[in-house]
């Protein structure tokens, strides 16, 4: 099994490292990191021209149409340069749940917006139960005329303080999920 990395994941890498050293200067991290978001939207609307925001969103969504191990090889390079930023949330508990289990007219109103850094996901899973198992998630939507209310707590939502949108997992039957 050949684990090497194609012509084009290595030129990501390599315009990856060079743009991070480039714009993300130990400085830059440590004034991001002490700012009231913890993130940059300048670097963000960046990245967003750089096509990383849609890596991995196929290309009628507006995104580059890459694979995992594209996004894998962007991350290791977010991580050695320590980029703080809402990349993980947005794309990996945001735009895939979404590509995975949202509907046409979710992926067409939503990952458009991700790909062009207009919009920040993230994932709210964790209750107070601390269980990750579906049946325990306490969290209920209760249908209501044109849409749901939501009962219950969420807890370390990653990035919930600069999120545009959650997804947030809740029942909607009798019980469990």
């Amino acid at each position: 099994m050949d684990f090497a990395l194609s012509a084009e994941q290595e030129l990501l890498k390599k315009e990856a490292r060079h743009f991070l050293q480039t714009e993300c200067s130990k400085k830059v991290v440590k004034e991001i990191e002490a700012s009231e978001t913890g993130f940059s939207g300048a670097i963000w609307k960046k990245m967003a021209e750089l096509g990383w925001l849609g890596l991995v969103v196929p290309e009628q969504y507006g995104g580059v149409g890459g694979n995992l191990l594209d996004l894998a090889v962007l991350f290791e390079e977010l991580g050695r340069s320590a980029f703080p930023s809402p990349m993980f949330s947005t794309i990996v508990l945001g735009a895939l749940p979404v590509l995975e289990a949202g509907s046409e007219k979710q992926k067409a109103e939503l990952l458009p917006k991700v790909t062009s850094g207009d919009l920040i996901l993230t994932l709210a899973l964790s209750e107070p139960e601390v269980e990750y198992d579906l049946r325990y998630i306490s969290a209920r939507g209760i249908q209501t005329g044109g849409g749901f209310v939501l009962e219950g707590t969420k807890l370390f939502v990653p990035n919930a303080h600069i999120a545009d949108q959650m997804l947030v997992i809740a029942g909607t039957g009798e019980s469990g999920g």
